[in-house]
């Protein structure tokens, strides 16, 4: 195995500055192309008039941040490819949100439900991994990524993100494939890798055991991986914001369809990289050779190690990983603009259409200068980066309870609300915090083994494996005292704080709706989730109506269509402010 220590070469730089140029592009181009659309409909929401294939391209984007690109292949490379079962959740996660919150949000037409800034340690961590290992100039590509992300999000609103998006899945897609393609050919093909995996343990697919402390099972990945979806793809601004620029409810429901594809693609590439990650490095693990200082970085050191003949591939890579992040700070950064326009400015102040077009463009200057600032905080975060990620993610389960107790439940008040919210974000954020303090015994985890036996004397003077460095960790926990929290609840599963969140969010808010007298008030129509809103009672419908009938021929597609269109906000007789 080579032990490459090739950096960055200018082919390289040229391929990741063609990128963010490329991009830049698209935002100048909508700024140009939009000139005579000045509302803030236009910039925020895209004149609510994009088809299905691009809106389901940018919700990949969304949420398939560089973190999937350099994290997913260490995660199989370090526990297995079980991970690949979060391709079920993914389907669950899509049917409860296209039937359940997406018909409310998109017949009501609101373009803010909430967001929070994590957009600065979404810049931050791929940076430095990728400047730790390629050289890439760790500042240099902070300050690039999120002055483009503002040129872009500022120039042309959502169809200049939404745009970007779909080139960006094509850059993230290419830069995986290059990965790939390069393994098999060096390793002697895929039977070849598949074996050493299998060999190495990493085709731990089926695991039923019920235990929710174990990290990763079937029921974790699917049950717990459903719930920390939805919370993303069901009520996050970012994605409800996608929805409602559809020009239709069909389309919309389409493109979580089609986005459902896009998922499992991406996922899938991933998680065969990290199988080709472990078939090369199998018999010396760089991590524990001291090649890398971060697990992270693994990734860029294979890219370079086995695509450095090739100019510009390498910087392809990169590229892929600087294009999750674009797309999910672009994501923010118009979300919170919305936010801003829609909840602060709007409401209070008497702004004309293109004023506050104006201002959604200064929001969305403001809020990338923030990104980057926030990027530079967390350059001051070291080992807290990663508890930053898991508290943020956290949040997502008693909000995803909130929205389910106000669709799904008529009978629940603010109060209860309120008190389901509050109690879910204690309970799950409890968890989180005392999983970082008191981290999760290694036979709950269960890491697979690492080897350094096959690297050179003065590569590696550390042979140990990491199954035997875990034993030691063992050897010193057992020395520590632990309170009994720490051996059961704190020890839950990362995949279960976000159902721990909604569950608890949605029994408190009703138990305290119910005991303070329920709703009141008569409730507006098309605030809750109705049969009609769903597609089974629809295709129902049409085949009942057809078939009774007994006349015309049966397009279910067509009439479909045309009655979730109905939903429109431009044709529907609802409209709230």
């Amino acid at each position: 195995m080579r032990m490459s220590s090739a950096v960055f070469s200018v082919w390289d730089y040229v391929v990741f500055i063609m990128m963010l140029a490329v991009s830049t592009g698209i935002g100048v181009y909508y700024a140009f192309a939009a000139r005579s659309q000045s509302s803030s409909a236009d910039f925020l929401v895209a004149g609510r008039s994009l088809s299905a294939p691009p809106v389901a391209l940018s919700l990949t984007a969304s949420f398939m941040s560089a973190i999937t690109v350099l994290g997913t292949p260490v995660e199989v490379y370090k526990y297995g490819a079980i991970f690949i079962l979060i391709c079920f959740a993914y389907a669950f996660m899509v049917a409860l949100s296209s039937e359940i919150f997406l018909p409310v949000f998109y017949r009501l037409g609101v373009t803010s439900t909430y967001e929070v800034l994590y957009t600065g340690l979404v810049i931050y961590a791929p940076a430095l991994a990728l400047n730790q290992v390629t050289g890439v100039d760790l500042w240099g590509a902070v300050i690039s990524t999120g002055v483009v992300c503002t040129l872009y999000c500022t120039l042309g609103g959502l169809k200049a993100v939404v745009w970007t998006d779909v080139f960006q899945v094509g850059i993230m897609l290419a830069g995986l494939l290059a990965v790939i393609v390069q393994s098999v050919l060096l390793q002697g093909g895929i039977p070849r890798i598949i074996s050493d995996s299998a060999h190495g343990g990493r085709i731990n697919l089926w695991d039923f055991d019920p235990n929710p402390l174990r990290r990763h099972t079937f029921w974790s990945i699917t049950v717990g991986g459903t719930f920390y979806w939805t919370s993303f793809y069901g009520i996050n601004h970012a994605q409800v914001q996608r929805y409602i620029s559809c020009k239709s409810l069909f389309h919309a429901k389409m493109a979580l369809f089609i986005n459902l594809v896009t998922l499992w693609v991406v996922t899938f590439c991933a998680v065969f990289c990290g199988l080709c990650l472990y078939s090369v490095y199998k018999n010396c693990d760089p991590w524990m050779a001291k090649k890398v200082s971060a697990q992270d970085q693994l990734m860029p050191y294979l890219v370079l190690d086995i695509l450095s003949e090739f100019p510009g591939l390498p910087g392809l890579f990169v590229a892929a990983a600087y294009s999750g992040t674009l797309s999910t700070v672009s994501s923010s950064v118009n979300a919170l603009a919305a936010v801003t326009v829609t909840d602060v400015l709007r409401p209070y102040l008497s702004l004309s259409e293109k004023q506050l077009s104006w201002a959604s463009k200064a929001m969305s200057l403001f809020y990338g200068a923030v990104c980057i600032g926030m990027a530079g905080i967390a350059s001051l975060m070291g080992g807290m980066l990663q508890a930053a990620f898991s508290i943020s993610g956290v949040i997502g389960g008693p909000l995803l309870g909130l929205f389910s107790l106000a669709i799904l439940f008529p009978c629940a008040n603010s109060k209860g609300g309120l008190a389901g919210l509050v109690s879910g974000l204690g309970l799950s954020l409890w968890v989180c915090i005392g999983a970082q303090i008191y981290p999760p015994p290694a036979e709950n985890s269960r890491p697979l083994t690492l080897n350094t036996h096959g690297c050179n004397l003065s590569m590696a003077p550390d042979t140990t494996n990491w199954t035997a460095s875990m034993d030691i960790y063992r050897i010193e926990e057992e020395t520590l005292e632990r309170p009994l929290l720490a051996e059961n609840w704190y020890s839950l599963s990362y995949l279960y704080f976000g159902l721990l969140g909604t569950v608890t969010a949605i029994a408190v808010g009703l138990i305290v709706s119910i005991l303070s007298g329920g709703q009141r008030m008569k409730l507006q129509p098309g605030l809750t989730l109705s049969k009609e809103d769903l597609t089974c009672y629809k295709a129902y419908k049409i085949l009942k109506a057809k078939v009774s009938g007994n006349a015309g021929k049966l397009d279910l597609t067509r009439e479909l269509e045309i009655s979730l269109r109905e939903n429109n906000c431009d044709f529907g007789d609802v409209e709230l402010s």
